[in-house]
């Protein structure tokens, strides 16, 4: 005899199957995703009347579609039946023994071939590990129990399941969302883990068996197939359940010091959760039907194609609702996650503020680093040093990020090799990266390589300097991507936000690196050629020692160069004076400065900085002239009333034209200089004013006079200004008439 569709008598007068929960009968043909999944209209008579299924068109968001086709009048009703009177409780340990009650039936459905003895030693080592808040357990088991039997009454006692879904959540009105969800999730699994007992030890357990007997329940084992398709499914929903649970349980437990219960945000978020939980229950209702279903069906219980696709399509509505749940939490994680910041970086700033006895708290609070770790890297010595190594000393921080130009790192090797007070500071690289992704190989190659060019500390991993003290950086310092050198004192405080351009300026002689240090360096400076070349070269220093005439010049036509300097040699030669001849580039020395370099070795038509240097001292030539400009910009001082303002800015106008230029300089006090046109034209008249030089002393102080005197009719000069001090002077004078320049704005990309 075939099998049979048995009802259960306690069910007789349940909804027709194309009326479960408000879903549609599948037509032929049509996909289970194609189902409306809206729940019946709450007051509408036409209620039990199937409608015909309604294929979507267009795109639309999935999530907002499993919430858009609700009733409107759901949530409301569903808000009606909440009204919390409890405190907020810890739901999680029942809901873990919850999941651990899931977990055994599946055991237990799952061990069924193998025949594995239930109290096996997973078992055993599962119930020893089980730690559960015996308070909470106690406080909920009434509640529990209680609405064990409404579900089993309501399902016996047919009806619709909304109404069913809603007079639950009026019997757990006074109890938070997530509680309603865990209690009568905890209800239903106590019925379902006793199932899953008494079916699995009815064949070798007496009392089982008689259990079973009198519920007349089918035996899975010998209906292998057809029984486990089925519990798959109700498994897989019971699995869905769990995970919307546990979503829904994390809102809950978000942190109110960083977000507003209140919040605009936190309703936004969380308005869909009622509704959710709604459905959390239509779920386990469902599931509760399936087993009581059983009850008295024996071997001819099979169930529905309706009941089968509304398992399926509970699962996949609940699916989309924990995908919504889940980017509505990403959403609040990231404001709490700005608002934690935003707090360290208050503190910080407030760190910044404070007076400390040493500077342990603040570079701390900079390099995040545990107690047993050494997170700094010695230069030197090639080895890692714990953050003490640092106490109450001068730190020098030099902030860049994994671009860091050569010819800065060669120069500030240079002057960290060449100070006389060294053991005075420790210099700390701190390479900043975004942390917000990983670095790639050639980030780290870049690092590394870096770090084992340096003679100073850096920190061990960029991972290291704490994404807060970054964002201080960034917004306090004003570090962008141009290297700076901010000083800490030895109790933490800072001393110089950048002190890159004094020690550009002065090297060691500028420390402690203050301000106040810096003003007093500048009144005691004066513009001679000590102060323009100062160490670029050690046989600068030796020549002015031996007071020999020198000449600076600069520029890229090498023909210019080519007259200029053999006729200055003439003229030398004849006046019988010993002339010394560098050439120092210009301030962006591309190709063209390279090739000159080249020629002028070649040629020897004059010194040059070392071939396989020269890059890096005309940079550090320019840098310095930048370097003074910044700096006096940054004490207030003006083009109008500095002197040495006024010979930088003619420098830079050099600079800025195509032609050469010169400076001359005898003894440290004797100077002139002059475009590269004036000072051919003045040398082609060397007749006429070379006999007033008398003795190799007054060769400076008469060519001066002939380049002053000279004055050209047509000029045209160009003045470009180093534009990272934010300052930029209303009016700038001609060096060559006196005039006032006329200011344009200019973008250069100089690829030589």
């Amino acid at each position: 005899m075939g099998s049979r569709t048995r009802i259960n008598p306690l069910m007789s007068d349940k909804l027709p199957d194309s009326k479960i929960l408000g879903h549609e009968s599948v037509e032929p043909g049509q996909s289970h995703d194609e189902l409306d999944h809206s729940p019946p209209p709450l007051h509408n008579p036409a209620v039990h009347q199937s409608t015909a299924a309604r294929p979507l068109t267009g795109k639309v968001d999935r999530q907002d579609r499993y919430f858009a086709t609700d009733d409107i009048g759901l949530n409301k009703q569903v808000l009606g039946t909440h009204a919390p009177d409890y405190v907020d409780l810890d739901v999680k340990p029942v809901l873990s023994i919850i999941e651990d009650i899931l977990k055994h039936c599946k055991s237990l459905d799952t061990v069924h071939e193998a025949q594995v003895p239930p109290h096996s030693e997973t078992y055993e080592m599962s119930f020893q590990n089980a730690h559960y808040d015996a308070e909470i357990v106690q406080l909920l088991a009434h509640p529990i129990n209680k609405i064990s039997w409404e579900i089993i009454c309501k399902i016996a006692a047919g009806g619709e399941s909304h109404s069913a879904a809603i007079g639950l959540l009026e019997a757990l009105s006074n109890y938070s969302w997530d509680a309603k969800v865990v209690i009568t999730f905890a209800a239903f699994s106590v019925s379902y883990g006793e199932f899953w007992l008494v079916e699995h030890f009815q064949v070798k357990n007496p009392l089982a068996k008689d259990i079973a007997a009198l519920k007349d329940l089918p035996e899975t084992v010998e209906h292998n197939q057809e029984m486990r398709k089925k519990f798959e499914a109700v498994f897989n929903l019971l699995q869905a359940v769990q995970t919307v649970t546990r979503i829904i349980i994390k809102f809950k437990e978000l942190p109110t010091q960083y977000i507003n219960r209140d919040s605009p945000e936190m309703a936004t978020a969380t308005a869909h959760i009622p509704t959710t939980v709604y459905w959390i229950i239509r779920s386990i209702l469902a599931c509760a039907s399936i087993l009581l279903n059983l009850v008295g069906s024996g071997h001819e219980y099979i169930t529905s194609t309706s009941e089968s696709w509304e398992i399926l399509s509970l699962a996949n509505k609940l699916s989309h609702m924990y995908e919504h749940l889940q980017t509505q939490l990403e959403i609040l994680n990231g404001i709490i996650e700005a608002n934690k910041r935003n707090e360290q970086f208050a503190a910080l700033k407030k760190l910044f503020e404070t007076l400390h006895i040493d500077n342990m708290k603040i570079l701390r609070a900079i390099i995040r680093a545990r107690e047993d770790q050494m997170p700094i890297f010695d230069g030197t010595r090639k080895i890692t040093e714990r953050l003490e190594v640092l106490r109450r000393k001068y730190v020098l921080l030099l902030i860049t990020d994994l671009d860091l130009p050569h010819e800065e790192l060669n120069i500030l090797h240079l002057i960290y090799n060449q100070n006389s007070m060294r053991h005075e500071y420790e210099v700390l690289w701190l390479p900043i990266v975004d942390q917000a992704t990983s670095m790639s190989l050639t980030q780290e190659r870049q690092f590394f390589d870096l770090r084992g060019s340096m003679p100073w500390y850096s920190v061990d991993h960029p991972s290291l300097v704490d994404p807060v003290a970054i964002r201080y950086i960034r917004e306090i310092w004003n570090f962008i991507h141009m290297p700076i050198l901010v000083v800490l004192d030895p109790q933490g405080r800072v001393s110089n936000v950048n002190a890159l351009p004094v020690m550009w300026i002065w090297g060691s002689l500028a420390f402690p690196f203050t301000k106040e240090r810096e003003l007093g360096l500048w009144r005691e400076s004066t513009w001679n050629i000590d102060l323009l070349a100062d160490s670029i070269d050690p046989r600068t220093q030796e020549w002015i020692n031996d007071n020999k005439t020198i000449c600076l010049y600069g520029g890229e036509d090498i023909d210019w160069i080519r007259k200029f300097t053999s006729t200055a040699r003439s003229i030398a030669n004849t006046l019988q004076f010993p002339l010394e001849m560098i050439y120092v580039g210009k301030s962006n020395p591309k190709d063209k400065v390279r090739r000159c370099h080249e020629i002028i070795d070649r040629e020897r038509l004059s010194h040059i900085f070392s071939l396989k240097d020269y890059y890096d001292y005309v940079w550090y030539f320019w840098v310095r002239l930048g370097s003074m400009w910044n700096s006096k910009i940054q004490h207030g001082m003006t083009v109008e009333t500095d002197k040495i303002m006024q010979e930088i800015l003619t420098m830079l106008t050099y600079d800025g034209s195509e032609q050469g230029w010169a400076v001359f300089s005898r003894g440290k006090h004797d100077m002139t200089k002059g475009k590269g046109d004036i000072l051919l034209t003045v040398f082609d008249n060397f007749g006429k004013w070379g006999q007033r030089v008398d003795h190799p002393d007054k060769f400076v102080p008469v060519l001066d006079e002939e380049i002053t005197g000279l004055h050209p009719e047509h000029h045209c000069n160009r003045l470009i200004l180093p534009g990272n001090t934010g300052y930029i002077p209303e009016t700038v004078v001609c060096s060559d008439c006196g005039r006032i320049m006329d200011k344009y704005v200019m973008y250069r990309c100089c690829t030589d």
